[in-house]
């Protein structure tokens, strides 16, 4: 498992945009019916609500539910702008880093609250972990600026991360791919 299984618990928007489908899927599941659409079609808009009502089950309500009575409200700008902002969030992913420093911070802060040998052993095993960390993520975005000021050193690079094992390598690749830090 890795830092892309990580998700953090969906946003007001997020839950907004679950409610809004599930009350889309229910508009079109009885448009299809009153409209007298093929049994097909009416099987899909009947299915596809079931679904969005386990989502919006898994999602939870939102706080303030956006206005969702007509189709006209389904269809609109408000509906629309949710939407994106849902989707926007959806596609953001925590900083692998920030979670790791967060995780390690609350580590040493309940260590702390331990106290005794045990806890104080814990605070500098985090302490160090959590230093370690920090420079590992230099060392990768030093690296990474100098091969992009001097092109002609990225064989080189190459070459000597060849002879990483596969576990430095994964790891390497993964803080390349976080970008520098906010």
């Amino acid at each position: 498992m890795g830092c892309d299984a990580l998700r953090l618990a969906p946003g007001e928007s997020q839950k907004q945009n679950a409610y809004l489908h599930q009350r889309t899927t229910q508009a079109a599941e009885l448009a299809a019916q009153q409209e007298q659409t093929s049994s097909v079609l009416q099987g899909l808009t009947r299915t596809a609500h079931r679904q969005s009502e386990a989502m919006l089950a898994y999602y939870g309500l939102p706080r303030e539910l956006p206005e969702a009575e007509t189709v006209e409200q389904l269809l609109g700008e408000e509906s629309n702008q949710i939407t994106q902002q849902a989707r926007q969030e959806a596609v953001e992913r925590p900083d692998p880093w920030s979670v790791a420093d967060n995780l390690l911070e609350l580590g040493i802060a309940l260590a702390g609250v331990v106290g005794g040998v045990y806890g104080t052993r814990a605070v500098g095993a985090l302490q160090t972990a959590r230093q370690k960390s920090q420079a590992l993520r230099e060392i990768v975005q030093g690296s990474e600026l100098f091969k992009q000021q001097n092109p002609t050193a990225a064989e080189s690079f190459k070459q000597a991360q060849s002879i990483q094992s596969a576990e430095t390598r994964t790891l390497v690749a993964n803080i390349k791919a976080t970008g520098p830090e906010s």
